[in-house]
């Protein structure tokens, strides 16, 4: 071959060439700290339930969701964040077990603090959709549209009774309009001034929710399509963002997380207060489902898809598979 001069001059293999050199110019950084892990736990039930199109996660017990927290602070995870699946008898029009001190979320995040203290940050979703026999995330209508501000009421009473119950974070997560001031409200009225908010800022009607559908136990029928985010905006979502940061949001999220990039970017570019992404159920079933087929390396994916989220400006990411990446970083 004939080499003209000193071309080419510029090389940019040369910091790829052995993996000490690449991890020692990485421009990004997964960290246990980075993450957090969802977690179900399910009233009425004596052993944890697999969940079918989630495979390795499961609903848990009482106990089995002390022993995940546990295991959680030891590999270095910053935070849980807990959903509670209520019996089918509990579920009503108006999701009153969502409310119900003694609900099953209640008592699981006081049987999470107990075990953990301060150790792990405990967070909890603040939705009615768990609780509510037609699975929608408010209150609806006679004629059934979900009832935005009779919704706020309901929410403010959930955000007591988490706070109450020992959440240090509450996630206000059905996008209905205002409902990050109505939150703030309730907890200072109730003298939670420190419990923050984790703002589900951009929470798109996506098809990437449904093996999540199956963890709650969700009696949805139709979609949600009037009040989540529609997947051809993203202009929306700055507006959402303005108006959740002048209501007094601690922490905002982007959900899903892998098909919403640009919007992540976006987000995490325009604010000061941290901010997280969400990579749902659909996107953990597809990895797990191709990688038990042999057609791609699940740990590499994992970790693949993990980076680009942090990438993107995710400083914290809820992830299903937090627990196993914060090991599996812990001994790298």
């Amino acid at each position: 071959m004939t080499v003209y001069g000193n071309f080419p001059g510029s090389r940019p293999r040369r910091l790829r060439t052995n993996p000490a050199m690449r991890r020692m110019v990485a421009e990004t950084r997964l960290d246990p700290a980075n993450l957090i892990l969802p977690a179900f736990v399910r009233e009425g039930i004596d052993a944890p339930v697999a969940i079918s199109a989630m495979p390795g996660v499961q609903q848990h017990t009482l106990d089995t969701l002390r022993k995940a927290a546990v295991d959680a602070v030891s590999a270095g995870v910053s935070g849980i964040m807990l959903y509670g699946v209520p019996t089918d008898e509990k579920k009503d029009a108006r999701g009153t077990a969502g409310t119900d001190p003694d609900g099953i979320l209640q008592v699981g995040l006081r049987a999470v603090r107990e075990e953990v203290g301060d150790d792990l940050v405990v967070m909890s979703d603040l939705c009615l959709d768990e609780y509510t026999d037609h699975g929608h995330c408010g209150v609806l209508t006679a004629d059934g549209r979900v009832d935005n501000d009779a919704t706020l009421e309901r929410y403010a009473e959930m955000a007591q009774v988490q706070a109450d119950a020992g959440a240090h974070v509450v996630g206000p997560s059905g996008m209905m309009d205002g409902q990050v001031g109505v939150t703030r409200d309730a907890l200072d009225q109730a003298g939670h001034e420190d419990v923050s908010i984790l703002a589900y800022t951009a929470k798109y009607s996506s098809a990437f929710y449904g093996p999540f559908r199956e963890a709650v136990g969700s009696s949805l029928k139709g979609d949600r399509k009037t009040y989540q985010q529609d997947p051809a905006n993203a202009r929306e979502s700055l507006r959402e963002l303005a108006l959740d940061l002048e209501e007094g949001a601690d922490m905002v999220m982007v959900k899903p997380a892998g098909p919403y990039l640009d919007v992540l970017a976006k987000v995490a570019d325009s604010v000061d207060v941290p901010v997280a992404a969400y990579q749902v159920s659909g996107e953990y079933a597809m990895i797990e489902a191709a990688a038990e087929k042999g057609w791609i390396d699940r740990d590499a994916a994992i970790m693949e898809s993990l980076t680009g989220i942090r990438r993107a400006g995710a400083q914290m990411i809820l992830t299903y598979w937090a627990t196993e990446v914060a090991q599996r970083l812990g001994r790298a």
